[in-house]
């Protein structure tokens, strides 16, 4: 079975929780795409875990975690992920986990780029997280890139950053600072020595696997409203976050899905710029996003929140071709009397349910309706029938809206807090 968990709306959807779930029916997990721009969150029986690059099955001991050559790789961060499971009890070895060769580095100087591009854009920046995502793919791109397998020839490697620090001082040195090749080479030895053990061909330990009867599950970051190609550009990042693009940036790209589960909040939340039709203002917005916790797991950023949002949904669940839902968070909404969900979108005088992009989805205004709050405690809920009618009929609205069945709900935090539909 190949399966891929991915995000419906803008990310932070709470995929990592159900990739700890549902991991333990899979031998293999595999990140695919991205960087550690973004969190999941992760809370079981050995405490609360932030994964920004690791895969989240590297919490499960029996499952193998591959970090796939369609990533970027800050190696200082992985590093420092590592050591801080290691210190939490959680064992990370080559033998459970194995990043490809071709998978990108983002160097010291993307992140530099970054900071520097967003200090200048001031009001118009697009809401980066700094950690160097869109140069370190740029590069790529520009067939400038450094891969993880460059680490086991630093003389080859050596050339290469003395020919790409030039070209980059080109830029550089116009605000004022500039590139140390030296110092850069000085970095790379210092973490990527810590890694090369890990260095894998992980297309071809893939296909072994698959050959071999194994499991697959395949996990995005961010959501479908943060691809580069789909999303709300630019405002995006700088992958393809769809399931589509999963055995892609894993390194099978030979391989087909069996199931696609696409994960969304039962409310809508966004961390960054750009537009976010449904959100929600005010001690309204307070209220919930206290409720639900809601800062970036990678930046600390507080995130925008809103009522679920129908219109993007759908979007986004047509666009991963998502067979079920995992519809996380709906414990948060029980301070709520009445639930608000954005229907339609209001532009120009117009009313609309076809998601829009560019400068009509600027000028979106939502339209609400509200649905009866369920008002109880459902944290303890396991079974569909043990939950209030209220959210039942919450959960089915939802479900016939977006045209796709829901099958997990949240109703907490931690691993086991979910009821099966």
């Amino acid at each position: 079975m190949l399966t891929a968990i991915v995000g419906i709306n803008w990310g932070d959807e709470g995929k990592g929780r159900m990739v700890d779930l549902l991991s333990r029916d899979y031998d293999v997990i595999c990140r695919y795409q991205g960087g550690n721009n973004a969190g999941h969150t992760v809370v079981n029986d050995r405490g609360k875990f932030i994964l920004n690059l690791l895969p989240s099955g590297i919490l499960r001991e029996d499952t193998v975690n591959v970090m796939g050559p369609g990533m970027v790789v800050d190696l200082q961060h992985l590093c420092s992920e590592i050591e801080t499971l290691h210190e939490k009890g959680v064992s990370v070895t080559p033998n459970n986990l194995k990043i490809s060769d071709k998978a990108f580095i983002c160097l010291p100087y993307h992140k530099q780029q970054d900071i520097l591009e967003e200090d200048r854009l001031a009001d118009k920046k697009y809401g980066s997280t700094r950690r160097g995502i869109a140069p370190v793919y740029g590069d790529k791109y520009m067939k400038k890139g450094i891969r993880i397998g460059d680490l086991t020839d630093f003389k080859t490697l050596e050339e290469k950053i003395n020919d790409y620090t030039t070209w980059k001082n080109l830029t550089i040195k116009s605000y004022g600072e500039e590139i140390n090749p030296r110092e850069i080479m000085q970095w790379l030895s210092e973490y990527g020595e810590k890694l090369l053990p890990y260095m894998s061909d992980a297309g071809g330990f893939l296909s072994g696997a698959v050959k071999q009867g194994k499991d697959v599950l395949f996990e995005a970051q961010l959501g479908a409203l943060r691809d580069i190609d789909y999303g709300i550009y630019p405002f995006t990042t700088s992958s393809q976050t769809l399931a589509a693009y999963a055995t892609i940036g894993a390194g099978v790209p030979g391989l087909k899905l069996d199931k696609t589960i696409g994960v969304m909040k039962a409310y809508s939340s966004c961390v960054g710029e750009g537009p976010f039709a449904a959100e929600l203002f005010g001690e309204d917005a307070h209220t919930l996003r206290e409720a639900g916790a809601e800062y970036g797991a990678a930046t600390k950023r507080p995130r925008r929140v809103g009522g679920f949002d129908i219109v993007a949904s759908r979007f986004g669940v047509q666009t991963q071709g998502a067979d079920e839902i995992a519809l996380t968070k709906l414990d948060v909404m029980s301070y709520m009397k009445k639930i608000p969900v954005c229907v339609a979108y209001e532009i120009d005088g117009e009313l609309t349910t076809t998601f829009p992009m560019g400068a009509r989805l600027m000028r979106a205004r939502p339209v609400f309706e509200y649905l009866d709050g369920f008002g109880k405690d459902i944290t303890k809920c396991r079974k569909i029938d043990e939950l209030p009618k209220e959210a039942i009929n919450y959960i089915n609205f939802i479900e016939k809206k977006i045209e796709c069945p829901i099958k997990y709900i949240s109703v907490g935090a931690g691993r086991d807090d979910i009821v099966t539909k």
